[in-house]
């Protein structure tokens, strides 16, 4: 294995969430091998996407348009609002087909050690949301995590005053788990069984 652009790819490769050096010395190899059948191809579609993918400037989500197919489909529940830390949270959701209302996407969870705090996320573009539209209901869907644990306290006494339902997940969420690697029937009990906080 030599060549600095080998190396190079192989880096990159191995920065990407789930994969380290090994790993990306096997898809490097795989890619160089399969280039008409695999790296073309992708190499097209992350260019289309780079070129293409933007953030919803309403829910913070991503589509080919702003604001995004969800926020505009005229047969989701305008009243009902889902607020989820991160967009692959929405997709988890949404692939397990448990909301039909609009979302809210923080970009985060309130972390000391981290540096976040409530400015670098999306709370108050969400405050504003909630009172400049007819939303009757906020599901809290965040990771049931230390961090995610206190954003939900300080959504919730950021959000009381506002006179709107407020609701966390239920059964099904275990302590520490995240919303991406849950399977859809505990992601499908975990939203029927939500309270009311």
């Amino acid at each position: 294995m030599s060549g600095s652009e080998i190396q190079r790819l192989i880096q990159y490769l191995g920065k990407l969430p789930g994969l380290g050096p090994r790993s990306g010395r096997r898809l490097a190899l795989h890619l160089l091998k399969k280039r008409e059948q695999v790296m073309r191809p992708l190499i097209e579609a992350l260019q289309t996407a780079e070129a293409t993918i933007k953030t919803c400037q309403r829910c913070y989500g991503l589509d080919t348009q702003d604001p995004c197919t969800l926020c505009t489909d005229p047969r989701r529940d305008g009243a009902l609002l889902c607020v989820v830390q991160d967009v692959a949270d929405l997709w988890a959701l949404e692939r397990a087909s448990v909301f039909r209302g609009k979302y809210h996407v923080l970009g985060g969870v309130l972390s000391a050690i981290d540096g976040m705090g409530p400015n670098q996320l999306t709370i108050d573009t969400l405050v504003e949301r909630i009172q400049k539209t007819g939303i009757k209901e906020v599901v809290l869907a965040l990771n049931a995590t230390i961090d995610g644990q206190t954003t939900i306290h300080y959504l919730i006494d950021r959000l009381q005053p506002l006179g709107v339902s407020l609701s966390t997940l239920a059964h099904g969420v275990p302590i520490g788990g995240e919303l991406d690697y849950l399977d859809d029937g505990t992601l499908n009990t975990a939203f029927t069984a939500r309270r009311v906080v």
